[in-house]
């Protein structure tokens, strides 16, 4: 299968976001934030409060094992039906709040929106969907060292079960019926968040490192948990002017595939329905490049600090865990204002 194009599209919106003072001596300057498409990339000074929004649209299409590209008629030479299309859009409306100077609190809360095509041996289609609440993630930075441009902190955080692990939609084999892995909300267990984040900030450019792990605990209630999941992000930016700057992201991330399995797909699975259903198809390796753009105002009046930025992330390396959907592309956009 011929995929998607990845050039999705790049310019359907730009992200608000409004830091004062969140690093000292850099309130008005465009790089002083990581790419939007990173997280817990900054801490505050003590009593700053910042609210955020961020949406993500993530476009999969076609299907891999490995590194390799499987066409649909490859994937219906042993599955009933095919994955063809998932598209999957994430709002985030986020808090943080630094009663020290140490220490920044935060908390996310999130709404998810997935529809996936399928395709059968006799080439019909049909799509199902799901949205709802996410899980909500909870964290917070502590402020390690910060010498000369150079700024050091540590990321802890817990993803608490609020998104659904049953969600259900109507397919050729039934009614309301219990869908596939990566069409639920959430993983349905308590996660556990911890990083570390590197900045150097310079009047005209930046640098920055994260590395960040989530680890699963326990078991869900449909006996089955998401894999551990590992991310390295490095990344630069350069102004343009005290206002607009450019920003490139490498980000590096390994996921284990899931443990055990739900009750309710094992017929699909065991009668080799679709690879979705299997549980074992679900990890990988991924080298992701992403590219963005980056605003702050200056202006006086009630816009000023006002920071826009959008950021578009393609993949560069797929290795995945068995058949799966590949990924075409993301973009990310935000909105952000602290007082």
């Amino acid at each position: 299968m011929k995929r998607k194009s990845l050039m999705k599209p790049l310019m359907a919106a730009l992200a608000f976001s409004v830091s004062a003072q969140a690093h000292e001596g850099s309130t008005h300057n465009a790089n002083t934030h990581a790419p939007i498409g990173v997280m817990g990339d900054h801490t505050h000074n003590q009593d700053e409060f910042m609210m955020s929004y961020r949406f993500m649209n993530m476009a999969m299409s076609g299907m891999g094992s490995g590194s390799q590209n499987l066409s649909t008629e490859q994937v219906l030479n042993d599955y009933m039906m095919a994955p063809i299309e998932m598209d999957m859009n994430m709002h985030m409306l986020g808090f943080m709040y630094a009663p020290t100077d140490r220490l920044t609190l935060m908390a996310m809360i999130n709404h998810s929106e997935k529809e996936m095509t399928m395709e059968n041996r006799m080439g019909m289609q049909f799509r199902t969907q799901s949205s709802g609440s996410a899980d909500t993630k909870l964290g917070a930075l502590y402020r390690l060292k910060n010498w000369g441009n150079n700024r050091l902190h540590l990321n802890m955080g817990l993803s608490l079960p609020t998104g659904s692990i049953n969600t259900k939609d109507d397919t050729p084999m039934g009614e309301n019926m219990i869908l596939p892995y990566g069409m639920r909300l959430g993983s349905g267990t308590y996660d556990v968040n911890v990083g570390l984040t590197w900045n150097q900030y310079h009047e005209t450019h930046a640098f920055g490192a994260q590395i960040m792990s989530t680890y699963r605990t326990g078991e869900n209630d449909a006996n089955y948990r998401l894999g551990h999941e590992s991310q390295l992000h490095a990344w630069a930016s350069k102004n343009l002017s005290n206002s607009w700057s450019l920003s490139a992201r490498l980000e590096a991330k390994n996921r284990q595939s899931i443990k055990g399995s739900d009750a309710r797909l094992m017929m699909m699975a065991n009668t080799n329905m679709t690879p979705a259903t299997n549980a074992d198809f679900s990890g990988g390796n991924w080298l992701n490049l992403g590219l963005g753009v980056n605003f702050i105002s200056n202006s006086a009046g009630a816009f000023n600090g006002h920071r826009v930025a959008f950021e578009y992330k393609v993949p560069l390396l797929e290795d995945l865990a068995g058949i799966q959907m590949q990924n075409d592309g993301m973009w990310t956009i935000g909105w952000q204002k602290a007082f």
